[in-house]
């Protein structure tokens, strides 16, 4: 006698409105599900490809009321071609070795971690996060993550991506980099990285979350050629 046993429900939850951290004059909601069970790799790639980002062992995806200025992109790495500012920004960065780590946090990532929000978002919620709370972002995952470390010829701790990696390609949770090198455009740099590592591993997509209109804190994305975004529950070029 064979037995077929369904997949649990996916329950979604909608969250209160609170002020938007990127378009302060809007009120934002999201959609929340968790990512759990033997089968979390598979609704992390269901998930990442319909939009949603992950956050610990949650994944949400904007739901405003009156605003859809929060629109999931992605880099198509087969017609990606770097600009001038991006090979200039990989030049700089020539002196940098990737170790690939499990998500285990360290004293030393969360040293830079604080350095890197003192010089980018020293008002925002995540400056303010202890130790405890930096490693529960790292290491609270049910899902294929990596921590990808970035060393200079000193072996110091430069640049990191938490990163998940999905069934068609690399999704970044949160990168992070040197103030020092700030002039370097390592923020750019770690993007191209990933669209080198996706083609060396014969990946299709590097994730980048949200593009949106009128913050410059997430506008630069649509520098990236081979950019595409999600309208209507359907991938199209940007």
């Amino acid at each position: 006698m064979t037995i077929n046993i369904k997949k649990p429900l996916q329950i979604f939850y909608g969250t209160s409105p609170q002020v938007c951290h990127y378009l302060p004059l809007q009120m934002e909601k999201k959609i929340v599900t968790e990512i759990s069970g033997n089968n979390s790799n598979e609704l992390n790639n269901l998930l990442t490809i319909a939009g949603f980002r992950r956050s610990h062992r949650t994944a949400y995806r904007p739901a405003c009321n009156f605003c859809n200025a929060c629109i999931p992109v992605r880099i198509n790495v087969s017609k990606y071609t770097p600009n001038r500012s991006q090979k200039r920004a990989r030049k700089a960065a020539l002196d940098l070795t990737c170790n690939e780590r499990p998500p285990i946090a360290t004293r030393e990532q969360y040293d830079l971690f604080k350095d890197y929000q003192k010089l980018r978002h020293e008002e925002s919620e995540m400056a303010a996060m202890d130790f405890n709370e930096y490693r529960s972002m790292i290491e609270d995952t049910t899902v294929n993550t990596l921590m990808f470390e970035f060393r200079d010829k000193n072996n110091a701790l430069t640049a990191a991506s938490l990163t998940d990696i999905v069934e068609n390609g690399l999704s970044g949770v949160y990168k992070f980099f040197s103030p020092k090198r700030r002039r370097d455009s390592l923020g750019t740099w770690i993007i191209d990285w990933h669209v080198q590592k996706s083609l060396a591993n014969n990946l299709q997509y590097v994730y980048l979350g949200y593009w949106i209109s009128g913050c410059t804190k997430m506008s630069y994305k649509s520098n990236f050629s081979g950019l595409e975004k999600l309208v209507n529950n359907t991938w199209q070029s940007f």
